[in-house]
């Protein structure tokens, strides 16, 4: 994938509470496919051990576009099940990206 540099990334990284928490892989999907849609979307990439650790890189135009993605209604109820009941622990983090090479 090829980042521009002057674009934001946010960094998501979280624990799951159990390696088999049931609904949470579906709804990591379609979070994916509904970021895609959105607009100042540049892309994404995901990693999750198997202890449940994972981080989910963002890469969105704007913060104007980062700051609309995170009010998106079907948005709004992942993270509320996320909080509720997937996640023992995360932390979101937004940086500029300055620089970027393959």
């Amino acid at each position: 994938m090829k980042i521009e540099p002057a674009c934001y990334a946010v960094i998501f990284s979280s624990q799951l509470k159990s390696a088999d928490d049931k609904g949470y892989a579906q709804m990591a999907a379609k979070m994916e496919e509904l970021a895609r849609q959105q607009p100042g979307f540049v892309g994404i990439e995901s990693v999750r051990s198997a202890t449940g650790q994972g981080i989910t890189v963002s890469y969105w135009q704007t913060l104007e576009s980062i700051s609309e993605w995170k009010k998106n209604t079907q948005h709004l109820e992942a993270q509320n099940l996320g909080q509720n009941k997937w996640y023992a622990n995360y932390s979101v983090k937004i940086a500029k990206i300055e620089r970027s090479s393959t």
